[in-house]
């Protein structure tokens, strides 16, 4: 696996990540609507798989839904893991229960993250070369193959996060705008899928 492959594997997996674990804050946006931190980072998830699958192809595209999927998993499994053993009682008098609240959090939002996204990127994936291989333009495939998978991935992992936490209208009125600000988020940051697909074709990594 060359450099770039690496680089961009890199971006990709700190990308989730971050959409999971900083994702949690939430910060006012407009109309009384709230825009949690990982809008800002998952354009990145899904900038990068579109750019490897027209650079290196479908399978490596794919390749990469399924290393975020094992990381996931090795992640969860080991919270899961922390969170069973003891605590020392000076450390838990002074963060155990903030630990514990976000822990069990994230741990829900990370499985309605691992169901979501690997639907929703495989799908992505899937649209994208449909509409490549259809001779669309990148941007044309890559626009409607992130408006599809966003939005399933927006309803799936609303649903699995919330669902018995709030009621179902909260949720759709969560959903719909989270949804929204995902796709324009993906837009203002199209302008680098270009930048880093001008990298890919005219420049070699050493």
């Amino acid at each position: 696996m060359n450099t770039k492959i690496l680089v961009a594997l890199t971006v990709y997996i700190s990308a989730l990540f971050m959409s999971n674990l900083l994702g949690l804050k939430t910060i006012p946006f407009f109309f009384d609507t709230h825009l949690s931190i990982a809008v800002f980072t998952l354009p990145f998830v899904f900038i990068t798989t579109d750019v490897i699958g027209k650079v290196y192809g479908k399978d490596m595209a794919k390749k990469f839904v399924f290393l975020w999927f094992l990381a996931l998993w090795i992640w969860s499994l080991f919270s899961i893991f922390a969170q069973l053993l003891p605590w020392s009682d000076n450390t838990y008098a002074r963060i155990g229960e903030s630990y514990e609240e976000i822990f069990t959090l994230s741990i829900r939002v990370f499985i309605a993250s691992l169901v979501a996204f690997l639907i929703a990127e495989y799908l992505d994936v899937l649209v994208f070369f449909r509409f490549k291989n259809n001779k669309s333009t990148f941007f044309t495939a890559s626009t409607l193959s992130n408006i599809v998978s966003q939005f399933l991935d927006t309803a799936i992992f609303m649903t699995i996060a919330f669902y018995g936490v709030f009621e179902t209208s909260t949720i759709i009125s969560m959903a719909i705008p989270w949804w929204i600000y995902k796709v324009s988020m993906w837009v203002l940051y199209m302008p680098l899928s270009y930048l880093v697909l001008h990298h890919f074709w005219k420049h070699e990594w050493v």
